[in-house]
Order: structure tokens, then sequence, then C-alpha cells
């Protein structure tokens, strides 16, 4: 008789940074009573989209560097120095010169990312944890069988797989819309090698974050050539005559720049405690108070830290900071304004001294992922309408050479911004390209893009376009909606919002996305958490996950589903 426990099987459906996160808390638990199985559309693990040719070309670099990233298996700086000498060579890397605080290639970062995956899987065999690794695999749907405690992965072209777990880890995407259908109309810059482009005309971009950064450092090296001068200046040389880039966002404002971290891992061991959260709900009607959060996980950082920007800001509240911070930005020229903190960076850096704000700014939107769940629909629509535009641009880190490319493709005349406010539409058109509708002051405006680009980075996609639709059709998820705490507000709101529903004598607002608990196990209906279904995928749960802080959301979240799987 066999009295050994049968081991618990766990699919992991996508092998990118968060796959990899998920399979280095396995592997590293306690724990070996299970075996695990990896699905991964693409013919290599680790890298996912950012750091693949899906995501970047030759001249795309992160914009973190060794001493931001949690280590996985072993640190970047380590790594390089068992790395394959002919990786080393094709990204000029010198493992004796390596800089931990310089941001790197991302096709290089994807290498790194892909090798520890191979490294965690050796640690996997010698704790005698059995991995199945499934490439050049779709995953068509995942069916959760609540009676038989099982979840079927479906597979094109093979059988059912059954597991006891599911962590649906799959990453970016980019539903096209107009891309294909419109000529020269691009619904996102990715993959990149379509922007080898040459061209004689303004190209549109919407949006003027990093991905926008990553459409212009492309397009810049097809239609130009940069220089840099034995003084140090950087110069643009424009090769197609009529080739400009004008970029466009809500404000008109360029993002913030690298500066040094004083914590590299941004504060998150500063976040609020689960009792805090749960004090400041009983206090406020059972919903957490945004107001709470800013205080406590932004403000009263700087009593210690910077006293004097304290003082500047102790009184004020959350809208009259954002405000304050967006006036100050929108003096000056949005290129001079982006010049000016270039040599702050530049100095932050040099002296290893943090832009406090700046950082504690970052430390708030990482806070924000966990307890968004538990604000009020009136609190998400301020979150989203007024704190998260700040936030958008100043954690951008954008690094320094790409701040140089930007200012000499400005002084050469090639770069220019616009802002278009809160009402602006894009018109893409039958014939090719896009007409941009935005108002200067009371005047309309129109303006047509032979080439245009949406730039505005990951949307966050709705309940609707998750991909694995017998979990909709069955009932197993529900969409991600926030109650309102005033019932006269959600009434109000009702009448011209088609995302505010009335259920029973309460009001609430659908958000992206699906419902997700605090452990990342999707949510049906009736309020129930799905045991075996966990999701990591950040576009799918953007309603009750907010920030998209990247690697670091891989590493919170791949912690948070592990302690439950243990459980």
């Amino acid at each position: 008789m066999n009295l050994t426990p049968a081991k618990k099987r766990i699919a992991i459906i996508g092998g990118g940074p968060s796959g990899l996160f998920m399979y280095k808390r396995l592997i590293e638990s306690k724990a070996t009573n299970f075996e695990i199985e990896i699905f991964e559309r693409k013919d290599y693990l680790g890298a996912g989209m950012p750091y693949s040719s899906e995501g970047a070309n030759v001249e795309h670099i992160t914009n973190v560097s060794d001493n931001e990233i949690p280590i996985i298996f072993n640190s970047i700086e380590d790594w390089v120095k068992i790395a394959p000498k002919e990786i080393l060579k094709r990204f000029d890397i010198n493992e004796e010169k390596f800089n931990e605080y310089k941001v790197l290639p991302r096709l290089f970062f994807g290498e790194y990312l892909s090798a520890q995956f191979k490294l965690l899987k050796e640690a996997a065999e010698n704790k005698e944890i059995k991995t199945n690794v499934h490439l050049n695999c779709v995953v068509e749907d995942i069916i959760d069988f609540p009676d038989d405690n099982q979840v079927a992965v479906c597979v094109k072209g093979l059988p059912k797989a059954y597991f006891d777990q599911v962590v649906i880890c799959i990453g970016h995407n980019w539903p096209k819309k107009y891309e294909g259908r419109i000529p020269n109309y691009f619904d996102s810059p990715y993959p990149p090698k379509k922007l080898l482009l040459k061209l004689h005309h303004p190209v549109g971009v919407m949006g003027s974050s990093l991905t926008a950064i990553d459409a212009l450092r492309t397009l810049a090296r097809q239609n130009g050539k940069f220089e840099e001068k034995e003084d140090g200046t950087y110069r643009y040389h424009l090769a197609c005559e009529g080739f400009k880039v004008v970029m466009h966002s809500r404000n008109g404002l360029l993002p913030a720049i690298r500066f040094h971290l004083e914590d590299s891992h941004l504060g998150k061991e500063e976040t609020l405690s689960k009792a805090e959260i749960k004090e400041s709900m009983a206090k406020n009607g059972g919903f957490l108070s945004l107001d709470f959060v800013f205080e406590k996980n932004f403000k009263e950082i700087f009593i210690k830290k910077d006293p004097a920007f304290y003082e500047q800001i102790k009184n004020m509240n959350l809208e009259e900071f954002v405000l304050a911070m967006m006036t100050f930005r929108g003096k000056l020229e949005p290129f001079d304004l982006f010049k000016k903190e270039y040599e702050e960076a530049e100095k932050s850096i040099e002296k290893r001294k943090s832009i406090y704000w700046k950082e504690a700014l970052a430390v708030l939107s990482f806070a924000m992922n966990y307890p968004a769940k538990y604000l009020s629909a009136e609190d998400m629509e301020r979150l989203q309408k007024i704190l998260m535009p700040l936030i958008s641009i100043v954690i951008a880190f954008v690094p320094q050479s790409s701040c140089r490319e930007l200012l000499a493709l400005h002084d050469a005349g090639v770069l220019s911004i616009v802002a278009v406010g809160d009402e602006a539409e894009v018109k893409p058109l039958e014939t090719g390209g896009a007409d941009y509708h935005y108002r200067v002051g009371d005047k309309k405006v129109v303006i047509h893009f032979d080439t245009f680009i949406d730039c505005t980075g990951q949307p966050h996609l709705s309940f609707d376009d998750f991909p694995f639709k017998s979990l909709i059709n069955n009932g197993t998820l529900s969409p991600a909606r926030l109650k309102f705490q005033s019932p006269e507000r959600g009434k109000e709101e009702m009448k011209q919002n088609d995302l505010v529903t009335k259920k029973e004598n309460n009001y609430f607002l659908t958000v992206p996305g699906i419902t997700i608990n605090d452990h990342f196990q999707v949510v049906n209906e009736a309020g129930q958490a799905n045991k075996r279904i966990y999701i990591m995928a950040v576009p799918y749960i953007g309603g009750y996950n907010p920030d998209y802080s990247g690697i670091d959301f891989c590493e919170a979240a791949s912690e948070a589903v592990l302690s439950s799987i243990l459980s």
C-alpha cells in the first residue's frame, strides 16, 4: 500500500517575468510536494514581451539598474561572471567593470531573466521537484471543475491537462483595433521592428512616457543619427527631410528622470500594514480612505527625511498637493523643465542623494496596489483622475541616455510636444494615418498625421477582454467593481456613466478587469474566492491593481500567491 501523499500539480501559464518569480517562490519554498508545469507561447522563458524582440530592439534600455532589481537566483552582477562570453560581447558588457547602478540594454536583461529560469530549474532538480516546460504552445482555454477540485488547461492541439492549482501569468497585451486595417496606424510601438521606417513627414505620437520614448529611439535611428562631440555635447543629424515627431499628452508634460534612490527597493517595507488598513476601514464606513493612505504613505515620510518639504505640504490635501506640483511643472516650457530636471537628476546621482518627494511618490504608487480594492468608488475616481496622472509622470524614471536623445532631437527641431487636454480625440482614417482633434483655448484644432502611433502604454483591459472564456462563461470570474460610499453620488453618476450600476440600494462602479482578493485568487459574483486559480496578469486586474510596477509587482504578488498555496 503506497502511503506517499500525491504531489500537488501546479501550472504556471506564461513564462515571462511574472511566471519566473512565481517559479522562484515555489522552488525556494521549504515545500517540495509539488510538480510544476510551465506553458509559454514563445520558444524561450524569462524575457517576456518587454525584454525580448517583441518589445525591444538593441537601442532600448531598462529604466532600472541591478541594485533596484530583487534578486531572483543571483544578481546581474554575479551572473555576468558566469554568463556566456558571446552574450557579454554582443552587448559590450565587461564583467570586470560592471556597474550595478547603470541601466542595461533590455535585450541583455532578457538574456539574464532567461538564464535565471535555467538556474532555478537546476535548483528544482536538486530538490527533486519535477518541472515540465512547454514552449511554443498556445493555451486556448482554462476550465474550472469545482466538484473535482481540479482545473483543466486546454492547449491547442493537445488533450486537456488537469491541475490542482493554476497561476495565470500572461503578460502585456495590446489588442489590435486599427493596426493592419488602417495604413500607417499603429496601436502600439511593439514589436519595434515594425517602426524601422524611413519617413519624410511628421509622425503623430499619442503619449509622452516610456512607451513613446521607445518609439522615438527607434524612429530617430531610422531617419538620422546621433553624434557625441569631443566637448560632451550630443547632437542629432537629420537624414530624411521632413521627418518630425509630435508627441501629445493631456498636460503637455514630459516624464521625470532617473535620479539616485535612497531606498533602491522603494520602501516596500513601509507600506500600510493589514492592521492599519483594517482600522482605517472601521472608521470610514468599511472603506479604506485614500486621504489616509496619502497621509501615512506619503506625507508622513517627510517628517524625518525632509522636514522643510513637510512644512510646505503638511496642510495640503491630495488635490492641493497635485495642483501645486502640476502648476510648478507647468510654469516652464516642457523641454526647459526637462533639461532642468536632467541636471537636477545628474547631481542627485553624483552626490548619491535622493530627490525625496519623487521617491516618496513612487513608494505611494507601489503602496496603492494592495489596498486599492478597499477604496470607495469615489476615491478610486480621485486616484485615477487626480493622483495617477502625476504619478505616471514622476515615476517613469527616464534613463539619462534617453533624456540626452530627446533633448538632441528637440534642439534639432525634430521633436515637439503638445498639450491636448482631457477631451482630445484621435480619429483613424481609412486612407491612412489619423486626425488629432483637440482644443487650444476656445479654438478647435484638427491636425492630420500620415503616420500615427498610440504610445499610451499597456491599457487596463476589460473583463470581456479576458482570453480564457470558459472562466467567464461558467461564472468562475466576475467583473471588478467598487461600491459608492454615497448612494446619492452613485445615483447621480449613473445618469451619465454606463460603468455605474445599481444593486438593491447600492451603486457600484465597474473598474477594469476581474475581481481578485489579497492573495490574487479570482473571485466569483457571489464573492467566493477560488482556491484553485490565481492571476498575476497585470493587464487583466488593473481595476484592483492600478500601478504597473513591473518587477516589483512580480516580487510582491508571487509572495502573496505562494503563502496562499502553501496554506
